[in-house]
């Protein structure tokens, strides 16, 4: 029973932090413009070839597989945190045993997953830091986000090894007592005849050791990756879900645009309502003024530099890094969110997101190949913020490279991009002989 109480006091802290925690989250979603979803089917489908079945992760064979295990096998492991729950709210003892050889499967799976995840985890800590590979470092890349990826990694290795151990000596727990073995265990029988010769009181100790000790790193795990950038663990599945399903290369009307336009040309179409509204403002200067998918991407970017290893702009040296980007927009939010929260949406701290975290050359240095939201693993389109930002420095502030200038005077003039009247386009074809 006091095991119970204590489990208990500590699912509630646990619960009331995460709530606090995503509860700021959900408020800073309130203050990003709307955007409605459509195509559910298609986007199921997505949601399945990209987050369930890792498909982009592939693309790097070796380090994809050894990701795509872990993925796996954590949504296997979650069966039995699931049951540790509930055996620790009621006091039961493998309260899913009753399903059988489903139950023997699942734990048997979970068993031979934990030595894969334990494993994949220390060659991904092996490579961040001591094989310095070239994606993983970058001008954005702090030391607290390499120390930020270190500790997520070494937090998983240790729930692995807890997994292992409360499974082993489970297993010699019920052998040496003479009870039923519920479950399959492949990896911590083995592990077991290892350990034969401890007393059944060291084998109680050390088994209620790693439960405890399992079941509290992923209580201290769920409330770490809120802020951190393994956040993906909870939001990747429903950003892909939520993600762009249009081609990438589809360049969207603003909505903004797309009202002056239709009362321009319909006047009588306007109601009280648009006259009184505010100004339109076109394109984002700031993390408000994104749509609550953009703020969504930001949230579920892994900062693996997947993006920025196969963007041309970054690989010729120019200031652009896509990872960039959508750190900064939630670094952005991050800083801007409270105030809003207290002062409401029309808050303002004297900082914006174009200017004090992105820069015009970074914008500018974009070609729009869409490389960065093609590779992305989870889905994140970052050319759709990039996009949007030069449309408020060219309709809000005028402001453009000066070849961009000499083609909208081009097409201001001449109705094309040319520097040519329209009645003189086809002069070069004169002595051509062209009928």
């Amino acid at each position: 029973m006091i095991k119970q109480l204590i489990f208990i006091s500590a699912l509630i802290v646990t619960l009331a932090v995460f709530a606090f925690t995503m509860r700021r989250y959900f408020f800073y979603f309130r203050f990003t413009k709307a955007l409605k979803l459509d195509r559910f089917s298609q986007r199921i489908y997505e949601t399945l070839n990209v987050a369930i079945a890792q498909t982009k992760i592939f693309r790097q064979p070796v380090m994809g597989f050894l990701h795509a295990m872990v993925f796996w096998g954590f949504m296997v492991i979650l069966f039995g945190s699931i049951e540790m729950v509930i055996d620790g709210i009621f006091g039961t003892e493998r309260v899913f045993s009753s399903t059988g050889f489903v139950y023997d499967l699942i734990i048997a799976s979970g068993d031979v997953f934990g030595v894969v995840i334990a494993f994949a985890s220390l060659v991904f800590l092996f490579r961040r830091l001591f094989l310095h590979v070239k994606r993983f470092y970058g001008t954005e890349m702090k030391s607290v986000s390499k120390a930020d990826a270190n500790m997520a990694l070494s937090f998983i290795f240790l729930l692995m090894v807890t997994l292992l151990g409360m499974n082993t000596f489970y297993f010699l727990n019920a052998q040496k007592a003479g009870h039923e073995i519920v479950g399959f265990y492949p990896v911590s029988e083995l592990l077991a005849g290892f350990l034969t010769q401890l007393s059944p009181n060291q084998i109680y100790i050390l088994h209620e050791a790693n439960w405890w000790g399992h079941i509290l790193l992923i209580f201290a795990f769920a409330n770490v990756l809120p802020y951190s950038k393994h956040f993906h663990v909870f939001m990747s599945v429903p950003n892909v879900f939520v993600s762009r399903i249009d081609p990438l290369g589809k360049i969207e009307t603003m909505g903004s645009i797309k009202n002056e336009v239709t009362l321009m040309l319909n006047p009588s179409a306007a109601t009280n309502t648009d006259v009184q509204a505010e100004i339109p403002k076109f394109g984002v200067s700031d993390a408000n003024d994104l749509n609550w998918v953009n703020y969504m991407n930001a949230l579920s970017c892994t900062e693996c530099g997947r993006c920025t290893a196969v963007c041309p702009a970054n690989i010729t040296g120019k200031l652009l890094s896509p990872r960039k980007i959508m750190m900064d927009v939630r670094a952005r939010m991050k800083e801007k969110g409270p105030g809003m929260v207290t002062d409401g949406i029309g808050f303002s701290d004297g900082k914006s997101l174009l200017g004090d975290y992105i820069s015009e050359e970074e914008l500018w240095a974009c070609t729009m190949c869409n490389a960065c939201a093609q590779e992305c693993p989870v889905n994140i389109n970052q050319p759709a913020i990039i996009l949007d930002m030069r449309r408020y420095l060219v309709l809000e502030k005028s402001s453009a490279p000066s070849g961009l200038n000499t083609v909208f005077t081009n097409i201001e003039n001449n109705g094309a991009p040319w520097q040519f009247s329209p009645t003189d386009r086809l002069k070069w074809a004169d002595d051509l002989y062209i009928n």
